[in-house]
């Protein structure tokens, strides 16, 4: 059923974080770590970390529009990131790290362009947002050790102290797109 399905691709740091997040979003129905828009083909994690390949760390989510809208994707995404720092999040720095929304669809480039221009006009963030809103391009999946990475190494450091707190925070602000308990 999934091919079926629409997906997006967004860049907001570290991937381990973002994929932690929509893991746990109602509606979405796989979320994949990989590298997008860059112009090395099929890059390794390696090549990437170098800043050279022009490629982000982003996840391409999956998702059933009946349960979930591409605007709540990016309520999620802009709240669990830092859209106004260019090429960092936190301690992460590098191209790699940038704020992007990759659209595949003209409704998607809409809707993030829309919520942008709402949140600059509601003076939401202290700084102007610098995330950029391009059409997907040169997808390639991360390395299968980057996939579910938080749920498989919760404790290791990274883990509990960067992505634990967004996750914890998701879980606050975005109580009612939560996936029931299995």
């Amino acid at each position: 059923m999934s091919h079926d399905l629409p997906f997006l691709v967004l860049g907001g740091g570290c991937f381990w974080c973002t994929e932690a997040v929509f893991d746990r979003v109602r509606g979405v129905v796989d979320v994949q770590s990989g590298y997008s828009n860059g112009h090395v083909e099929r890059p390794s994690y390696e090549q990437v970390c170098t800043g050279t390949t022009g490629h982000n760390e982003v996840v391409r989510l999956v998702y059933d529009p009946q349960q979930v809208s591409v605007r709540q994707l990016l309520g999620i995404f802009f709240a669990i990131h830092d859209p106004t720092t260019l090429n960092r999040q936190g301690n992460d720095v590098g191209t790699q790290y940038r704020s992007g929304v990759y659209y595949t669809t003209p409704a998607q480039e809409q809707e993030a362009r829309l919520l942008i221009d709402e949140l600059e006009q509601g003076a939401i963030f202290d700084a102007p947002i610098v995330t950029e809103v391009l059409p997907l391009a040169n997808y390639w999946p991360a390395e299968d050790y980057h996939q579910d990475y938080f749920a498989q190494h919760p404790g290791q450091g990274y883990c509990a102290y960067v992505v634990g707190p967004k996750v914890a925070k998701f879980r606050q602000q975005f109580a009612a797109l939560l996936k029931p308990q299995a």
